[in-house]
């Protein structure tokens, strides 16, 4: 039998989606509110559900990698978000990559279906009196509902910019300069490379440090989160923080002369027919003609045709180590709960991971049941302590990552020690999993 008293969901990106999902497959009904497409944001184009703004990376899928970690944590609580990036995939050697439409439009597909979800598609410019509620506005919360949260909360709304990189298409390119393949080969022709000569590089370098960027139009003093800062502010921390950092081309070899560039810019497909391609690590402020200008100095890049210029936008988050308890609740409304980018962690499937212990615990609120904390010990877990428990003072966006996590009581070394970690993890979530005690009417 349906449960009539509900839940609210505030937004459709990545964490309202799997929040709806999770609520909706405990036979619980759903209202999902969505602004877009009657209110747009600087970033998106499209009204569909879970439209990824960034890049169309989703991590690494290795278990050396806590991402690797996280979307194994994520398959164990049956997510949406993890079910519909599979299906949409792209071949990207060892990281997991989406055709950004098919992802969307499998995430939206899902959630009409559900006769326990009511899309509704409107701008929430107040926090809804109704309880529970999940407020999961994303990185680009609408203004009337950043103040609600600002009023509510009774703190400023902390925030960070985010860039997006460039999408070029494949047919501009010229193919006699770049090559297909992956780091040591590993994963096939994933990535299409453009090698550096010392030369090129340096006169690509110049020209990047000394190129015009847009103006920022809110007058606050710009904080950019490290994993998403752009390439020329990047480059500014020296002549080779490129060619050691997005631009490494340890692991790949030019095949024109048989030895590794000094400098490599990869590009990943951003769909099936591998006609689009992303510039990897080239989030950027550049104007758009600076862009053209100083893009196309990379070797093959001479005449791209841009199908998206890199943009900049501010991305919002709340104060969450004043405001939220490990469970998501908030501390002085324990009906309402927060997900997503706005509690501050960093990446899609980690919004996807708030959505999913969000959408839960919501759904435990509604049956009677007490909130649970996710284990630590997990990095789903480890994300939700870090947002709810670091020092106010500094608290910074988080991604998944290995030193969250609590420290093995036998310490060993290097990979073989992550490779420890991410199986006790993996252990603590399937066993975690069996303790939720909810049946579920609706299987992926």
């Amino acid at each position: 039998m349906v449960n009539d008293r509900g839940v609210v969901v505030v937004g459709g990106g990545i964490a309202g989606s799997e929040a709806a999902w999770q609520i909706a497959r405990r036979n619980i009904r759903v209202n999902l509110v969505e602004m877009r497409p009657h209110v747009m944001t600087p970033a998106h184009t499209t009204s569909g559900l879970a439209e990824l703004v960034c890049s169309n990376s989703l991590g690494s899928d290795s278990f050396r990698n806590a991402s690797g970690v996280l979307k194994e944590e994520l398959r164990i609580y049956g997510s949406l978000i993890m079910r519909c990036a599979e299906a949409a995939r792209l071949p990207a050697g060892s990281a997991l990559a989406v055709e950004r439409d098919r992802f969307s439009r499998l995430v939206g597909s899902y959630i009409k279906r559900s006769s326990n979800i009511c899309l509704v598609r409107e701008e929430v410019i107040d926090i809804p009196r109704h309880r529970p509620c999940i407020i999961a506005g994303g990185p680009l919360t609408s203004s009337g509902l950043a103040g609600s949260v600002a009023e509510l909360t009774g703190e400023d709304s902390l925030y960070f910019y985010d860039a997006v990189a460039p999408i070029v298409t494949l047919e501009s390119l010229d193919m006699s300069r770049v090559f297909w393949g992956s780091r040591y080969g590993r994963g096939g022709d994933d990535y299409l490379n453009c090698p550096m000569t010392e030369d090129e590089y340096n006169r690509f370098y110049d020209a990047l440090v000394s190129a015009k960027t847009a103006p920022l139009h809110e007058f606050e003093d710009m904080r950019v989160f490290e994993a998403c800062m752009p390439v020329e502010t990047l480059a500014k921390r020296g002549r080779e923080s490129l060619a050691y950092g997005p631009l490494r081309p340890v692991g790949l070899r030019d095949p024109r002369t048989g030895e590794r560039p000094h400098a490599v810019v990869q590009l990943r497909p951003e769909n099936i027919a591998r006609s689009l391609l992303n510039l990897v690590g080239f989030q950027t402020r550049l104007t758009w003609d600076e862009q053209r200008r100083v893009f196309r100095m990379i070797p093959g890049l001479e005449k791209a045709e841009f199908a998206r210029y890199g943009v900049m936008h501010r991305n919002t988050f709340i104060n969450s180590p004043e405001l939220l308890l490990p469970t998501l609740q908030c501390r002085h409304d324990e009906g309402l709960l927060f997900a997503g980018q706005i509690t501050g962690v960093e990446g899609y499937l980690e919004s996807a991971a708030s959505g999913l212990v969000a959408g839960i615990n919501a759904a435990r609120l509604v049956l009677g049941l007490p909130p649970c904390r996710f284990p630590k010990e997990t990095v789903i877990g480890a994300l939700c302590h870090y947002v709810s428990t670091s020092q106010p003072g500094t608290f910074q966006p988080m991604n998944a990552n290995f030193g969250i996590l609590p420290k093995p009581y036998k310490k060993r070394h290097g990979k073989a020690d992550r490779l420890a970690i991410a199986a006790f993890s993996v252990e603590i979530a399937h066993d975690f999993e069996k303790t939720l005690g909810c049946r579920l009417d609706q299987k992926l």
